[in-house]
C-alpha cells in the first residue's frame, strides 16, 4: 500500500539543525545523522533566501549555502532541500528568469548526483520587493511549469494561493506528480480590507513589508482552504511526501502554549483526512 502524506512531518525552523537556517559548516552533519538515527527525523532541509539577491556577493553566499544543504541532506539520507527561487527587483521578470537558468543549473546537477531533489515552495515574498509585488518567481502555475523545466520541484503551499486570486485546487491538481513536499498552512481573507488597499496591499502607510493588510496566515482549519479537497487532490495524484504544517498563526503564536494549542487545531483539521 502507498504510504500515505503524514501529518505534522517535521519541520525544523526555530530549533536549527546543521546547515539548515543559519550558513554554518556541514561538518557537524555526521553526528547530527547518528544522533537522531533513533528518534524524530527531519523531511526537508531548507535555506528560504533570495536565490537572485542583487548584491552579488550575498547572491553567490545564499548559493554557496544551498550546495552546502544539498550535501548535508545526502548525508543524512533527506531526500528534498527547499529554497526559493527569488528575484532581483531592479531587473525585470523576463531579465530574472534568464539569470535563474544560468543560477540553478549547477545546483539542480549537484542535488541530482547526490540523490537529493531541490524544492521550490510558492510563497509569493511580497516583503523582499519595494512596493510589495512578488518577490519569489514561482508564485503561479505558469511559473511552476518554467521551474520544472529546470529540473526543479515544487513544495507546495495552498494558502499563498488564496490571496493571488488562484483556487489552489484546480492548481494543483495538473501538478501534482512535481509535488514532493506539501505545507498545511492556512490563510483568513478580510474583503472589506481588500476594497480599501487592491491587491497588493497598503501603499501609502506600509511602515512592516510583510503587512499586506488585508489577509493574514492562520493554522490549517481556521481560513479559507479546502483542506478537504487538497488533501483528496494529493492522494488522488499519487502524492506520497509529507503534509507538513507550517505554524505562523498569530492568533495563536507568541508563547509555547498558544503555539501548542496551534498545532492542536491543525491536528484536528488534518488527521481525520489522512488515510494512515
Amino acid at each position: 500500500m502507498r504510504r500515505a502524506p503524514s501529518c505534522c512531518g517535521l519541520l525544523i525552523e526555530n530549533g536549527v539543525p546543521p546547515c539548515s537556517k543559519t550558513r554554518q559548516s556541514c561538518a557537524p552533519a555526521r553526528r547530527w545523522s547518528h544522533s537522531v538515527a533513533t528518534s524524530a527525523r527531519p523531511t526537508s532541509l531548507a535555506f528560504y533566501d533570495n536565490n537572485l539577491h542583487p548584491d552579488p556577493a550575498e547572491r553567490e553566499a545564499v548559493h554557496a549555502h544551498v550546495g552546502a544543504l544539498i550535501d548535508a541532506a545526502a548525508l543524512l539520507g533527506v531526500p528534498t532541500v527547499g529554497t526559493f527561487v527569488g528575484r532581483d527587483p531592479t531587473r525585470s521578470v523576463a531579465e530574472n528568469l534568464r539569470d535563474a537558468e544560468q543560477v540553478f543549473r549547477p545546483l539542480v546537477d549537484r542535488a541530482g548526483e547526490r540523490g537529493v531533489k531541490i524544492i521550490i515552495e510558492n510563497c509569493v515574498m511580497e516583503g523582499w520587493h519595494p512596493d510589495g509585488y512578488p518577490g519569489n518567481l514561482a508564485y503561479s502555475p505558469e511559473l511552476w511549469e518554467w521551474m520544472f523545466d529546470q529540473g526543479l520541484y515544487l513544495n507546495f503551499d495552498p494558502s499563498h494561493l488564496v490571496w493571488m486570486g488562484i483556487d489552489p485546487v484546480e492548481a494543483l491538481r495538473p501538478y501534482v506528480d512535481r509535488v514532493v513536499h506539501a505545507q498545511a498552512k492556512d490563510i483568513q481573507v478580510f474583503p472589506e480590507r481588500r476594497n480599501r488597499y487592491g491587491w497588493p496591499g497598503k501603499a501609502v502607510a506600509r511602515e512592516n513589508p510583510w503587512d499586506v493588510g488585508w489577509w493574514r496566515y492562520r493554522v490549517p482549519g481556521l481560513g479559507q482552504v479546502d483542506w478537504n479537497a487538497v488533501v483528496d487532490t494529493l492522494y488522488e495524484g499519487g502524492f506520497d511526501g509529507v503534509l507538513s504544517v507550517e505554524h505562523e498563526d498569530p492568533v495563536w503564536g507568541g508563547t509555547e502554549d498558544r503555539i501548542e494549542t496551534g498545532l492542536r487545531v491543525a491536528h484536528r483539521t488534518l488527521r481525520p483526512l489522512l488515510a494512515a
